[in-house]
């Protein structure tokens, strides 16, 4: 087998006919993660940014937003304007990504729907399953997309893990176990913290806390790998060790059964003293097991049983062509993040392409985090709330 890293495929070639006109709401100075948007979307040309309404000050937004180079007139008060001022235009957005506050993504979502724009938004969706169907039912009503930013998943090796598993690399499979558990908020950091203050506020977090701000992640990670696994019930029992975030959890443990009797686990935690991120995928088979760790995104550890453990890595030719297709830069260098999220724009470039010609098959081939991804998502974490407020009950999934 060679071991060389495979170079063919790193062009950098413009991955759409024509940039999307895009805008953002939200995103603005101070937001935690307005910067990745923008990093990722600008990247490969996929995207222009033409227009906004960045801040939930219009001075401040519009201050900002001309820092970027956004025209002035194009820099809008709300998102309502934003939307009705672009569609007078000729050459009006597209598409927009909402990065705002968790209680506002439902409405924003529905009104850029209703404008007949494609959608990327944060996690979660919204904060019910019933929100999250009329979102699908609308979208699918206007032939949009809509995407949901959960970034590791555009990173290649998670490719590798769900070919592999496909493959058969791993037997039978067995097991599940998942975790997100940083922990930057093991003390009352939102006192003094605005962006973390919200997280842990009901009226702007939703239902939950750590279970829809992290867990979501780990669990679509899972879901790319094992895209046929479907939950038969679950159990979850979830923590405020920093009391005044009750009642939203710093802390939760889930077990879930799955239809044909694979197992799943899954640790989300803030409070994890001494970790940094901690975000991990483990899949388990009768005859070997696979694990990736954020942390070291290049690494794919591949354990086959009474054999020595075979570290993957990024970029290399021995790696199936699917996790090969978005490498960046040769093998030995690192990709993280910021690739996987300009991985995953990219994708959510050419499936708003494909979806204005009607070319629903090419939409599928790119397995985007969509409109189904989100709605999952807030299925899972509602019903993970729901087993937790009986009393960490076994509960079946709906």
């Amino acid at each position: 087998m060679s071991m060389r890293g495979d170079m063919t495929m790193i062009q950098g070639d413009l991955k759409v006919a024509a940039p999307i006109r895009w805008a953002m709401v939200g995103g603005g100075r101070g937001s935690q993660i307005g910067y990745s948007h923008r990093c990722a979307a600008l990247r490969d040309n996929s995207f222009q940014l033409v227009a906004g309404a960045f801040d939930i000050d219009p001075a401040r937004g519009r201050e900002f937003g001309e820092s970027l180079r956004v025209a002035p007139e194009r820099c809008y008060a709300d998102y309502p304007t934003l939307f009705a001022e672009e569609a007078k235009r000729e050459d009006g957005i597209q598409a927009v990504s909402i990065a705002t506050p968790n209680s506002t993504h439902f409405a924003i979502c529905k009104a850029a729907l209703e404008a007949g724009l494609h959608v990327i938004c944060e996690k979660p969706l919204c904060f019910s399953v019933a929100q999250a169907e009329e979102l699908r039912a609308l979208a699918d009503e206007r032939g949009r997309i809509v995407g949901v930013t959960y970034g590791y998943a555009g990173h290649q090796l998670i490719r590798q893990a769900r070919e592999m598993i496909a493959n058969g690399d791993l037997g039978e499979i067995r097991m599940v176990h998942m975790q997100f558990a940083h922990g930057f908020h093991s003390e009352a950091v939102e006192q003094t913290d605005p962006g973390a203050r919200w997280r842990v506020d009901p009226r702007h977090a939703g239902p939950s806390y750590v279970l829809g701000d992290l867990a979501t992640h780990p669990y679509y990670i899972a879901e790319m790998m094992l895209p046929a696994l479907r939950i038969k019930r679950l159990l979850c029992s979830r923590q405020s060790f920093v009391a005044s975030r009750a009642p939203l959890e710093d802390n939760a443990y889930v077990l879930m059964e799955y239809e044909g009797g694979v197992m799943g686990h899954l640790w989300t935690s803030a409070v994890n003293a001494g970790s940094m991120h901690g975000q991990k995928v483990r899949v388990i088979g009768s005859r070997a097991s696979v694990e990736w760790w954020d942390e070291h995104p290049n690494q794919l550890r591949y354990e086959v049983q009474g054999e020595p453990v075979r570290i993957l890595e990024r970029g290399m030719d021995y790696l199936y062509p699917q996790a090969r297709q978005d490498d960046r830069i040769g093998a030995g260098h690192p990709e993280g993040l910021f690739e996987a999220w300009s991985n995953l724009y990219y994708r959510f470039a050419l499936a708003m392409e494909a979806q204005d010609r009607g070319d629903t098959e090419a939409v599928e081939a790119l397995g985007i985090p969509d409109i189904d991804a989100g709605v999952e998502g807030v299925r899972w974490v509602e019903n993970c709330v729901r087993s937790a407020d009986a009393g960490a009950v076994w509960v079946d999934y709906v």
